[in-house]
């Protein structure tokens, strides 16, 4: 592999089929990098216990393997139609030596967010790390396709959800634990065809500082990581072929992220290594600024 960040992943994904949701790693021609093969782990989350929405495919794959890795046991909350994804996911941790907790459901009911954090506690023996990655992607051509019930949709997957989850699992987190969500590139840029998607990644990098000052007394750290355009089972759900042909050529880098790339920067801000650092929104998005 090239030490060239240009091209030290794929440029271009031509060929690739385009998918239905919520999308499956399975069904992709060109299969995502989530670190299988290259993350080692240093032993900095031994011992911790980790709930990882969205963990069955993508970043959240990749966060999980890389968990594992460091010595923790994961739980993995996703969409019961992702299951094939989950399993593929659940394989790696076992793999690793690290217990799988899989917790099909969706975040949009108040009630499954509780009983995620419940049943994570109850059959883990605890919660140290909080990732909340899981989101609704919305595409608007205009201000008149925008669909209201999807509109709440979004809102609901991408923002009330993770207020939810913060406050079910705050009980069980102690001095030393940490959240951390996944906002987005979009907070800032803001494409005009994802205007609501963008507006709920804003939502988060706002909830994530508010969250930072409110925990910061009880010891628990809150970051968030914004992605820019990572090669996820998302990408031939929302693009044409012709898009995917180009993803990411308009970064900086010259190309789209790949899920293994972003793991490093989840661990740094759940372990110690990572002790002074809260309130921040860390951008891995190929040079794309959003400061």
């Amino acid at each position: 592999m090239s030490d060239d960040p240009r091209d030290r992943q794929p440029t271009s994904f031509s060929d690739e089929p385009q998918q239905p949701r919520p999308g499956l790693t399975t069904a992709m021609r060109t299969k995502p990098d989530h670190g299988e093969e290259s993350y080692v782990g240093k032993g900095l989350l031994a011992g911790k216990v980790a709930l990882i929405t969205g963990g069955d495919s993508g970043i959240g794959r990749a966060v999980a393997i890389a968990y594992a890795r460091e010595g923790a046991d994961v739980a993995l909350s996703y969409l019961a139609d992702e299951q094939p994804d989950a399993e593929e996911t659940r394989a790696w941790v076992e793999k690793a030596g690290r217990r799988a907790l899989l917790v099909p459901g969706d975040l949009r009911d108040r009630d499954h967010c509780a009983h995620l954090v419940e049943r994570t506690v109850a059959e883990l023996g605890g919660l140290d790390i909080l990732v909340n990655n899981a989101a609704a992607q919305t595409i608007n051509a205009g201000l008149d396709t925008i669909d209201d019930d999807e509109m709440q949709g979004a809102f609901a997957a991408n923002v009330f959800a993770m207020i939810r989850l913060v406050k079910a699992a705050a009980p069980h987190l102690r001095p030393g634990a940490a959240i951390i969500n996944t906002t987005s590139e979009q907070a800032k840029v803001a494409d005009k065809t994802m205007i609501v998607y963008a507006a709920t990644k804003g939502a988060i990098s706002t909830l994530t500082v508010g969250l930072s000052n409110l925990l910061a007394p009880d010891g628990i750290r809150v970051n968030a990581v914004a992605p820019g355009p990572i090669w996820t089972p998302i990408q031939p759900i929302a693009k044409s072929p012709e898009q995917l042909e180009t993803l990411g050529h308009d970064t900086p880098l010259g190309r789209a992220g790949q899920p293994a790339e972003l793991a490093p920067t989840y661990v740094l801000l759940a372990s110690a290594e990572g002790s002074y650092m809260s309130g921040n929104v860390v951008a891995v998005t190929g040079g794309v600024p959003i400061s």
